[in-house]
């Protein structure tokens, strides 16, 4: 496994981090528990040492499965969980809610289900474009100072919210959707990240699996997995999708690797990307998964891959 400094800190992350929304049970299919538990502790083996996580994530379920898969490993493993979206039972949808009270009683809640007793990075999962950012950080900044959380995070964010959240508190990592068909949203972050410091964390780094080469035009997902509303699994673009990972496993027969190796090994060939989060459901995934350390595709193959979402999509006029 490689590793890299995350932030400013001492602290050295996993370059492949264990992506926990699954485990939640929500918007992925059947989840077992089970095997949840079994791929973590194989995470662990490999030196996977980062896992993502959020409270939101089947209402806390993903924390709780998590804890049993780390085990006493737990109060060495560098977990960072999310906060800022709550569920509504009434409208049966998540709101977003940054406010200090919500804050208190959620970290209090995640600490609980993991078992710990400081989270190493906190993150906010998403602005609530209501509470004022003054009062979001002078609350983070209280429970940071009482050791309820060590770093803090911030995902989903634009470039003039973390210079925004720089004026109050210092942010160690950011989070951001990053993988061979979405490139543009973490491009105007590089220079910022670069100048501050902060670890840029890629999220969807499968793209939710299409990029593992695993499907194909036949498939269909059932209603409670939420690929059945995502843009990239429909009519024309999922084509295009399907071409491109064509392209991928052509490509991966030269380093007679499999198209999700390839996929990560891109991405971690970026110097301004930190860590892969990636969602792993088995032991079989985790293995795939983690071999994507210790060698990297040539230059002209990683800017060949860099441009073929854009040829592609061009020809079926998806610009």
């Amino acid at each position: 496994m490689e590793y890299k400094r995350l932030g400013r800190t001492d602290l050295l992350v996993s370059r492949i981090a264990f992506g926990c929304y699954p485990m939640g049970g929500w918007d992925w299919g059947k989840v077992s528990d089970r095997d949840s538990v079994l791929a973590v502790r194989k995470a662990i083996q490999k030196g996977i040492n980062l896992f993502d996580t959020a409270d939101i994530y089947g209402l806390g379920h993903s924390e709780e499965v998590l804890t049993k898969g780390l085990g006493a490993y737990r109060k060495k493993a560098v977990i960072a969980t999310k906060v800022g979206l709550k569920w509504d039972p009434v409208k049966k949808s998540s709101q977003r809610d940054l406010s200090p009270a919500y804050l208190k009683r959620s970290i209090e809640k995640s600490l609980s289900r993991l078992k710990i007793s400081c989270i190493p990075i906190y993150q906010i999962h998403y602005l609530d474009n209501k509470t004022p950012i003054g009062e979001t950080v002078d609350m983070l900044k209280k429970l940071q100072k009482q050791g309820k959380f060590k770093y803090l995070g911030i995902s989903n964010c634009s470039v003039k919210s973390v210079l925004e959240f720089q004026k109050y508190a210092r942010i160690e990592s950011i989070q951001l959707p990053y993988n061979l068909l979405n490139q543009e949203t973490a491009r105007p972050f590089y220079s910022v990240c670069r100048e501050h410091e902060i670890s840029i964390f890629s999220y969807g780094s499968l793209a939710q699996g299409l990029l593992s080469g695993k499907y194909d035009a036949r498939m269909v997902f059932k209603d409670n997995d939420h690929r059945s509303r995502d843009k990239n699994f429909k009519a024309t673009r999922f084509a295009a999708n399907l071409e491109i990972v064509g392209c991928l496993k052509k490509m991966s027969v030269k380093y007679a690797r499999r198209c999700s190796q390839l996929s990560l090994n891109w991405i971690l060939s970026n110097p301004d990307i930190s860590s892969a989060i990636v969602g792993m459901k088995t032991a079989r995934q985790v293995d795939e998964n983690t071999s994507v350390a210790g060698w990297r595709i040539l230059r002209q193959d990683y800017e060949k891959l860099m441009k073929i979402r854009d040829s592609v999509y061009k020809k079926y006029n998806l610009f």
